[in-house]
């Protein structure tokens, strides 16, 4: 038995001293290090490394709950008789940046969504549906009244001087930077897509050049839509020959991308504030014949000589100075923005435009307005064919001011003024006067109803407002903004279309059963809740 025991113990050990051995050169399994995400303090609070690489990115977003009131004169129309809207919107950004020898290496994503509903007096976007970015509702109750709204409203990478992609233009200095609905008259392009270089010159000084989507800075050359059998797109006619019949051909007035526009910009930074002064060109150009001719007879005085050839491409342009003023000696944080621009052929440039709605020739700021302005870049002359262009100024003032570091308000202001060509109204209208076709205008130059019509008539507006924010704790805010927009034509009165009825002539006229103004004004009172973090 002892012999048995001394066997089995020795036979244990000898495994166990041979598993051992063979365990000892088996290699041993580390555990993986833990990658901690450590923080970037080059590039100001938030930034923090990408894990395995010496990329810096930061995250942060924006949710916004805004209600909106104005009111309305008018209970008819898609949209008119809407009082009230709602807009919900989130907002995701996303700003990568590396160091490299050539300076920082950016790239920045700003992506928005948002639930718009109400009509013309909420806060439903014209612009936006126009432009692409909204898509509206159908159905009875919501047709006209409901948005999902998609953008990409930033993304942009800027390296070396350069900045290439979606982005703020470089045109824009106030842009409604203390503003809730952005009312005032001055430009401000949401985003645009464009490819620029910037210089320093030191002492606070850059120069930036510019090429910039004309798309989105582009505004109608005038056109009647004349209704014409086969005529597609934005038709306007133009006289092609004189005879017993006068003849016309209508040509596609929807404009082309076949250059950029070019933007040029010398800023001045320091401690008191900067000051910008901006420039730009653009092309504005009519296509080719759409449609077959069509003749108007007895024209009255249009003599001349028919037009041939393709009507030529013009160029509006538009200059802005401004100067941002930093008024700490009042409170801290207290800032002036002054402003103002001039152009030709160049409405979005200028600002002279519908704080709800761009990019169509009729776009009002009024719900149930008594007339709606005219905002087109240019008309194309039927009896000369040429494009000519229209010539608007703005000029805006906004002063922000701290009553403590929770409370603060804003006041702002603004002035513009829109001309079309001379003679281009009535040229219109000789064209149009006996085809007996749908038309805007009513009437021949010279008649009463010619004189009140509000088609291709020059105007001003006139925006004033204020609001006042709570902030209580930091990246809230919670505020209220109201503002008063009067629109007006420059010279003589206008058919007010929500008071009147019958023909537009003298005699009803001076009975009152045809009203007219010289103005129309409204007041919008807009909510704000918002979180940015």
């Amino acid at each position: 038995m002892k012999l048995l025991k001394s066997s089995l113990l020795g036979t244990a050990a000898g495994f166990a001293s041979v598993v051992g051995a063979h365990a000892a050169d088996l290699p041993v399994k580390k555990a993986v290090p833990i990658e901690y995400v450590r923080v970037c303090s080059a590039y100001g609070a938030g930034f923090f490394y990408i894990p395995g690489t010496d990329t810096c990115i930061r995250l942060s977003g924006r949710a916004r709950l805004d209600i909106g009131y104005q009111p309305t004169d008018s209970r008819s129309g898609s949209g008119n008789g809407d009082t009230t809207g709602y807009i919900g919107l989130a907002r995701i950004n996303v700003d990568a940046r590396t160091q490299t020898a050539y300076g920082t290496l950016r790239a920045f994503t700003r992506i928005q969504f948002a639930s718009r509903t109400g009509g013309t007096g909420g806060l439903r976007s014209g612009t936006q549906e126009r432009i692409g970015s909204a898509f509206a509702a159908t159905g009875q109750d919501q047709a006209g009244r409901a948005q999902q709204f998609v953008n990409t409203d930033k993304a942009f990478i800027q390296f070396a001087g350069l900045t290439a992609g979606r982005a703020s233009s470089f045109f824009d200095f106030y842009a409604h930077d203390f503003e809730f609905a952005g009312a005032t008259l001055n430009s401000d392009v949401q985003s645009t897509n464009l490819l620029a270089y910037s210089a320093k010159f030191g002492e606070g000084f850059s120069a930036t050049v510019s090429l910039e989507d004309p798309t989105f800075r582009r505004n109608t050359v005038y056109s009647q839509t004349f209704g014409a059998t086969g005529v597609t797109g934005a038709p306007s006619p133009v006289l092609v020959g004189l005879g017993a019949t006068n003849t016309f051909q209508n040509f596609d007035v929807s404009q082309r991308n076949r250059m950029p526009d070019f933007v040029g910009v010398l800023r001045y930074d320091a401690a008191w504030g900067s000051a910008q002064i901006s420039a730009a060109v653009k092309e504005i150009n009519v296509q080719n014949p759409v449609g077959s001719t069509f003749g108007i007879a007895s024209v009255p005085g249009l003599g001349g000589t028919a037009v041939t050839g393709h009507p030529s491409s013009e160029y509006g342009w538009a200059v802005q100075g401004g100067v941002k003023i930093n008024t700490p000696f009042i409170a801290p944080g207290d800032t002036l923005y002054l402003q103002g621009a001039y152009g030709e052929g160049s409405t979005l440039y200028t600002g002279y435009s519908s704080y709800n709605g761009s990019y169509t020739s009729i776009a009002s700021t009024i719900n149930g307005a008594a007339f709606d302005p005219f905002m087109s870049d240019a008309t194309l002359n039927p009896l000369t064919g040429k494009i000519e262009t229209s010539t608007s100024f703005t000029v805006v003032g906004s002063f922000l001011h701290y009553w403590s570091p929770e409370w603060r308000s804003a006041v702002f202001g603004s002035y513009g003024e829109l001309s079309f060509a001379r003679g281009a109204r009535a040229a219109n209208a000789a064209a149009f006067q006996t085809n007996g076709a749908t038309t805007q205008f009513t009437g021949t130059p010279g008649t009463v109803s010619f004189d009140v019509s509000p088609v291709l008539r020059d105007t001003y507006q006139i925006v004033a407002g204020a609001s006042l924010i709570w902030s209580p704790v930091k990246d809230l805010d919670i505020g209220v903004e109201g503002f008063y927009t009067k629109v007006g034509v420059q010279n003589g009165r206008v058919v007010d279309r929500t008071q009147s009825s019958g023909t537009v002539n003298a005699a009803n006229i001076a009975s009152g059963a045809v009203r007219t103004v010289t103005a129309d004004d409204t007041y919008q009172v807009r909510m704000r809740v918002q979180r940015d973090f």
